[in-house]
């Protein structure tokens, strides 16, 4: 990949799509942000964009961009965003477009050159095929930042979370822990009273916290101060900026 020191900052997946990624992502550059840290935010590749303005835009890098309050265009911190709400690599096929894993090194580049922390957030989970010879994975190793694993609290979690961090760690991929993020309103029931401390233990990574649900969370450009304090109340976050030391 382009040449560049060694960066300093977070990757974001999850065990499925629709998990809660963004807000996560997003929440954890606005507290870094708050915290007086010079933070970057990067969404390589999306899918399911918008049409704005006469082009296609992701939703998620819009909301990353309020939250972290950066003047860096879209097209950096999302230089690739596909129209289909697919796996990038059918939506590619479909659209006649390439995944160039080169121009993504080269923004990745830029904006380390910008910021001193970068909150990068996958496409999907961890096992999505972005290419027919790459997974989300394959990126996650590029870009050589510890990630941290957004999953759902509820029933099924269990499975899909262990499984999802043992495929990582196939990769030789560094986890800093994991979220329960409850991105549905729903009552808390045994399974997620009980969830936490059974990841902990099968996974062996620790629980850095649980989102619950707020509609106020929802939508492109949530107020960032109440999202660097709803995130920071939530999540453990402040070892997070030593993770790569």
């Amino acid at each position: 990949m382009t040449s560049h020191s060694t960066p300093t900052g977070i990757f974001i997946t999850g065990t499925d799509t629709e998990i809660g990624k963004t807000v996560v992502a997003g929440g954890l550059a606005a507290a870094f942000k708050a915290a007086g840290v010079n933070v970057g935010v990067m969404k390589p590749i999306a899918s399911g964009g918008i049409e704005h303005k006469g082009r296609i835009v992701s939703e998620d890098a819009i909301f990353l961009k309020n939250a972290a309050q950066v003047d860096d265009a879209l097209d950096l911190i999302n230089p690739i965003c596909l129209r289909h709400p697919l796996a990038p690599s059918v939506a590619a096929e479909i659209e006649g477009a390439s995944i160039d894993l080169r121009q993504i090194d080269d923004v990745f580049a830029q904006l380390c050159q910008r910021h001193e922390f970068m909150v990068v957030e996958g496409v999907g989970g961890i096992a999505v095929p972005i290419r027919d010879d790459a997974l989300v994975a394959n990126m996650a190793q590029r870009f050589q930042l510890p990630l941290i694993v957004v999953a759902r609290p509820n029933l099924g979690t269990i499975n899909h979370t262990v499984l999802t961090v043992e495929f990582a760690r196939s990769y030789n991929l560094e986890i800093c822990g994991i979220v329960l993020n409850a991105s549905q309103e729903g009552s808390k029931g045994l399974a997620e009273e009980t969830n936490p401390k059974e990841l902990e233990r099968l996974a062996h990574l620790p629980i850095l916290g649980t989102v619950l649900f707020d509609e106020r969370l929802q939508g492109n450009t949530p107020d960032p101060d109440f999202l660097s304090q709803f995130i920071g109340n939530h999540i453990d976050w402040k070892g997070l900026v030593g993770a790569n030391d």
